[in-house]
């Protein structure tokens, strides 16, 4: 008897370690499936919203996750000059960028060309020529007008000049020292249409300026609740305050105007297997998903690639843009904006 009963506790241990040891292994496999299959770090200049958006939707649907590094452009230039004089591979495989970032980049030889069939796909005028980087949206200066101000126009002023001339108008605007976006409109103008034209346009408009605003969502607000007649702002601002039912419409400067690009770069001295990674996310960027992920949040930008059905979506994009480079150095740059607030900005 204690022969069987000996026999029988033996039993129900071992059936205790097996169905322990199958959880236990259940529990590995599942968190297998849950970890990424690779990891690969990506520097950006993207708000850490934007970047969050995109990684957790990428890891989703390919299984890989994207470390993105936040960082300001000359921090990326420096991090990918250290790694291209390093005499390994380095920790980063690509750039997701602001076009100035990705152009200086290029130039200084960190970056790896890659051009993909998607990639084949953008327009030269949003991609380096030799596939050192390649644009994947881009947001456009507008003209956002409030509706009930647009009912009390004969004519609706659709260029610079016009706006400028425009008698009786309130115009909101974000401070050229504020943000990227803004700096990089001035600029812009003074590349297209001279210094002489540009601070004339200006001169016109800044009596008409209710507010330099400090965040490039302020003047699209203030012209939707009728504290300004006409926001000057990016699009993708536009877009999200009509989709929350504010009384705006879109006007696309006839004369062309400035847009920032955001674009990707493969990192020159990148891990094979990382580089091959961070090429497939590069594409990915470039579709319908990647658009999509970042509307459900309500960003809303241009896609560069012409073959997605997010591109045909969108009104305007068959706005003219000004086709001049801004080959300006950052001394010129600096002088640029100091001669703006001296002789229009607090005159």
């Amino acid at each position: 008897m204690r022969r069987y009963t000996s026999l029988l506790l033996t039993a129900f241990l071992l059936f205790i370690l097996v169905v322990a040891g199958s959880a236990y292994f259940a529990g590995a496999r599942h968190d297998d499936r849950n970890r990424p299959l690779r990891e690969i770090v990506a520097y950006t200049t993207l708000p850490a919203e934007h970047a969050s958006i995109l990684t957790n939707a990428y890891e989703q649907s390919h299984n890989v996750r994207v470390n993105f590094v936040p960082l300001s452009s000359g921090e990326i230039i420096k991090r990918l000059q250290a790694q291209a004089e390093a005499g390994d591979e380095g920790a980063a495989s690509m750039v997701l960028a602001d076009k100035d970032t990705l152009n200086k980049a290029a130039v200084a030889g960190y970056f790896t060309p890659y051009l993909s069939e998607a990639g084949d796909q953008v327009p030269e005028n949003f991609r380096q020529r030799d596939g050192y980087w390649v644009g994947v949206w881009y947001d456009p200066i507008v003209f956002c007008m409030n509706k009930d101000y647009l009912l009390t126009l004969p004519l609706v002023p659709d260029t610079w000049k016009e706006l400028a001339a425009q008698p009786q108008v309130r115009i909101g605007i974000t401070d050229f020292l504020a943000a990227d976006a803004s700096a990089n409109l001035f600029m812009s103008m003074v590349a297209q249409f001279g210094d002489a034209a540009t601070y004339d346009i200006w001169r016109q408009i800044h009596p008409k300026v209710v507010q330099y605003a400090r965040y490039l969502s302020n003047p699209v607000r203030q012209a939707g609740m009728g504290e300004v007649d006409v926001a000057i702002a990016v699009e993708s601002e536009a877009i999200r305050y009509m989709q929350g039912g504010y009384p705006l419409k879109i006007v696309y400067p006839a004369d062309g105007t400035a847009a920032m690009i955001t674009g990707t770069g493969i990192a020159y001295k990148a891990k094979p297997a990382d580089a091959a990674a961070a090429k497939e996310f590069a594409d990915w960027l470039l579709s319908d998903e990647a658009q999509q992920a970042l509307q459900k949040q309500e960003f809303y930008f241009v896609p560069t690639n012409p073959g997605t059905l997010s591109y045909k979506s969108f009104a305007g994009k068959n706005m003219l843009l000004f086709d001049q480079p801004v080959n300006f150095t950052d001394q010129q740059r600096h002088d640029f904006l100091d001669r703006w607030v001296k002789e229009v900005r607090f005159k």
